[in-house]
């Protein structure tokens, strides 16, 4: 059976700021394939807005013109270094379902770690990475997940694992969370966003201390016939 992707995103603000911080972008790649750029400024509000769209536009524009994952979080570190004198970070994750390949893969430069389900099998990929734009020497920490039925993989911001930390509340428990709203994985990966940044929201009492994203992509069999491809937003004005 043929696969298909299902991708979601949902993301709220800090609490009385103006704008989010986080910005994420999606583009499909020149030779199959999708991405999904999730750039997490330095601090929060409209300077952490203006570095995250400045790392995600370069960083979307890259994939569009075939540039490979780990090259792009490289070339996006270096231009933001250079456009701010290394003076500002920023947390840079980029999924791809890499059709040339048919690999899922994960560029990594956040301190967040991401969640893996693989037919049942949770894994994290946490390994400690360096933000973008200060140090010279920074790299990506890149995973490569072959294409198959049955993978989750949830990416989330700061505002998100930070959730509640400040009150004294538990850290999110992304693990308990999957099984509850997904333990049978059927669950569409809009469902399953929305009841993660829901938790982490309510774990911050309503107020989110941080920009807050939550990224799920999931690979699952395609129906027959199901070959229509959908996008869609809601977003408050």
């Amino acid at each position: 059976m043929t696969l298909e992707v299902d991708l979601a995103v949902a993301k709220v603000g800090k609490y009385a700021s103006s704008e989010s911080g986080d910005t994420v972008e999606i583009v499909e790649r020149p030779h199959g394939g999708f991405s999904v750029v999730v750039a997490d400024g330095q601090r929060s509000g409209a300077s952490a807005k203006s570095i995250s769209n400045l790392v995600a536009r370069k960083a979307i524009a890259l994939i569009a013109e075939g540039v490979r994952d780990g090259a792009v979080a490289r070339a996006a570190h270096d231009y933001l270094r250079t456009q701010r004198s290394g003076q500002v970070s920023c947390e840079l994750t980029i999924v791809s379902v890499d059709m040339a390949t048919r690999t899922l893969v994960l560029s990594r430069n956040a301190h967040c770690p991401s969640l893996l389900r693989r037919a049942g099998e949770v894994a994290w990929f946490d390994v400690p990475t360096a933000p973008i734009g200060i140090h010279r020497n920074t790299k990506p920490q890149i995973a490569e997940i072959d294409l198959a039925s049955h993978l989750t993989l949830i990416v989330i911001t700061d505002g998100v694992w930070g959730a509640g930390s400040l009150t004294g509340a538990p850290v999110i428990d992304l693990v308990a969370l999957l099984v509850q709203v997904d333990g049978e994985d059927t669950a569409d990966a809009s469902v399953l966003a929305d009841a993660i940044l829901s938790a982490a929201v309510e774990l911050d009492h309503g107020r989110p201390r941080d920009d807050a994203t939550v990224l799920v992509v999931k690979v699952r069999d395609r129906a027959e016939g199901g070959d229509v491809r959908r996008l869609k937003m809601t977003a408050p004005l």
